[in-house]
């Protein structure tokens, strides 16, 4: 950790300050850029949705007049965390089927119950759902890869949170589309819909290569020739994959997108838990993002990611939740820790994952993996707002001698206060100001009744 001390500035005159939107004080301020720097007694200045400035509280005094101003004593600043893999609208299959391997929970469970109930009104319901529980975690951002993306869509925009909405693709019919065509037309027309949404962008979501043929995956590579989209798919989440694609197609899946055109700077691979290191050369050398979830595969017994391996070679490792019918959370937080931990254990080396590189992995790796680190994943003048208040002040992490080991280690989303997404407070002190949490838990609890047959 790097304590960057406060810069000397000029006192200004009253009549010289700039009003802007919002200043908000706090105790630390962790800008992720530069890795491992904690900036002490720090504000974050912002107006009309941008950071506008990062500076020490005693010249932000000086040189900014807020219409408001929040000082959080006892608090980090962060930016707003970046789920990079989610299956938003699962949330309502939590708990529903656990304890069992991959493809007998795919096969024997979900894919039924995704069957029987998933339609316009599941996926928004599951989707503010989720948006709630990642808000009061200090999610800001989500990948998303789901059924009638169009639902979460609206979600979003009307909570105003951020996103990367998946333009699911697989073989075979669902209650949402027919045909890869059909899948591909649909994903299109969201794309054109939020084009030029400043919260709302699009990726192409092929499921996984075990459910996706060529013909298909052959038409993404084309059709993004165009859009330079993220392609986000899950790739060799478990050895039984690997398994099958030698079977049928002589090529292990990640060889078989390289020789679709598909391993390049679009690609962001979730899982790969099953590499060679001459794989994880290929992905370094070839520019793709790996999305990491450590805790769908540990419950999944799915196998392990390499982080360590893949950092060490130059791969981008971002971090996500998955689903909640497989996690079972949305906690970022949690999710970071376990990351930390686990790449020390696979890799037997203390050192493998330090608590600002799995910071960063929660923030700025995933903002990068999905085309958005110009505009998001740290605290920087220029990007947007967004933005995580995590109080610091209560028991279970005290003494403070590390703010960023303190944050991955010791703190909880309950420690989450405050979120800004794009200079909007959309949890002030604790409380959703855009989402009824109430109307949220009733519905929540009506899915409960309806799926479990009461």
């Amino acid at each position: 950790m790097v304590i960057l001390a406060a810069r000397y500035r000029p006192r200004r005159t009253l009549g010289a300050m700039k009003t802007i939107d919002t200043i908000i004080s706090a105790r630390w301020v962790i800008p992720v850029e530069p890795d491992g720097a904690c900036l002490d007694r720090h504000s974050v200045a912002v107006d009309n949705g941008v950071i506008v400035d990062v500076l020490p509280t005693a010249a932000a005094e000086k040189k900014y007049r807020g219409r408001e101003t929040i000082e959080l004593a006892e608090h980090a600043l962060i930016p707003g965390l970046v789920n990079a893999h989610t299956h938003a609208a699962m949330t309502l299959f939590r708990g529903l089927a656990d304890d069992l391997p991959l493809m007998d929970w795919l096969n024997r469970h979900i894919w039924p119950a995704e069957a029987k109930w998933v339609g316009p009104e599941f996926v928004r319901d599951g989707s503010e759902l989720a948006a709630a529980e990642m808000l009061k975690s200090g999610t800001t951002c989500f990948n998303d890869m789901y059924f009638f993306p169009e639902e979460t869509a609206q979600v979003v925009h009307a909570t105003g949170l951020r996103a990367c909405l998946g333009m699911i693709l697989i073989d075979f019919p669902t209650a949402y589309a027919q045909s890869p065509d059909d899948y591909l037309d649909k994903g299109l027309a969201l794309h054109d819909t939020w084009r030029n949404s400043e919260l709302i962008s699009t990726a192409f979501a092929p499921h996984a290569p075990y459910t996706v043929s060529d013909g298909p995956l052959e038409k993404i590579c084309t059709l993004n020739n165009e859009l330079n989209l993220p392609v986000h798919m899950h790739v060799h989440e478990t050895a039984f994959e690997v398994e099958q694609a030698l079977a049928k197609h002589k090529l292990r899946p990640l060889a078989r997108l390289k020789k679709l055109d598909l391993l390049g700077p679009q690609l962001a691979a979730v899982h790969m838990t099953q590499l060679l290191p001459e794989e994880i050369a290929a992905l370094a050398g070839n520019g793709a993002h790996v999305l990491h979830c450590p805790q769908s595969n540990l419950k999944l017994a799915s196998g392990f990611c390499p982080v360590h391996a893949l950092m060490q070679a130059g791969v981008n490792v971002a971090l996500g939740t998955d689903g909640a019918a497989s996690n079972n959370d949305l906690d970022m937080l949690d999710e970071l820790r376990s990351a930390a931990l686990l790449a020390k254990a696979v890799a037997a080396d203390p050192t493998a994952l330090p608590a600002a590189s799995a910071l960063r992995m929660a923030t700025l790796n995933g903002a990068r993996a999905l085309g958005l680190d110009e505009r998001i994943g740290s605290l920087t003048a220029g990007k947007a707002a967004d933005i995580t208040a995590i109080d610091l002040g209560c028991i279970s992490s005290q003494p403070v001698y590390d703010p960023i080991s303190q944050i991955v280690y010791a703190a909880g989303r309950d420690q989450v206060t405050d979120v800004w997404v794009a200079g909007k407070r959309l949890l002030h002190t604790g409380r959703l100001t855009t989402l009824d949490e109430a109307e949220i838990l009733a519905k929540a609890k009506q899915w409960r009744d309806k799926i479990s047959g009461k």
